[in-house]
């Protein structure tokens, strides 16, 4: 049986799991089973829930303005080549892409390091 509360799902996210659920049913998957195989594939297409928030409805206009302004900026400089340079990027790229930029920085000993050794060296190299 599903866990948590249905509440935070559209009325067009119940009717989907609904539907699929008596799909599995009539396949002739145990009723707990087919609810469970029902919102886990809702969850997937539609990715749960909806949530309030995260829209940025509340946000002022020249905040907004500010965002898009600093969120092209960085497009623009990482399609330059340059190096994004915050803590969670490092850990997004690839171990090819950390290599070149340990390469870049001159750090020894970099062939022999692994993701997050590459990962911390660089950002204590900054």
């Amino acid at each position: 049986m599903p866990r948590g509360s249905k509440d935070k799902y559209t009325d067009k996210q119940k009717r989907k799991a609904e539907h699929i659920e008596e799909s599995y049913e009539k396949k002739g998957v145990s009723e707990n089973e087919a609810e469970a195989r029902a919102w886990a594939t809702v969850n997937k297409q539609s990715g749960g829930g909806e949530r309030s928030g995260g829209s940025g409805k509340d946000k002022p206009a020249a905040a907004k303005k500010t965002d898009r302004k600093e969120s092209a900026r960085r497009a623009a400089k990482t399609r330059e080549g340059h190096p994004r340079s915050s803590k969670a990027s490092h850990e997004a790229q690839t171990v090819d892409s950390l290599m070149k930029e340990a390469r870049a920085k001159n750090i020894p000993g970099r062939s022999k390091m692994r993701k997050q050794e590459l990962v911390e060296t660089l950002r204590k190299a900054g």
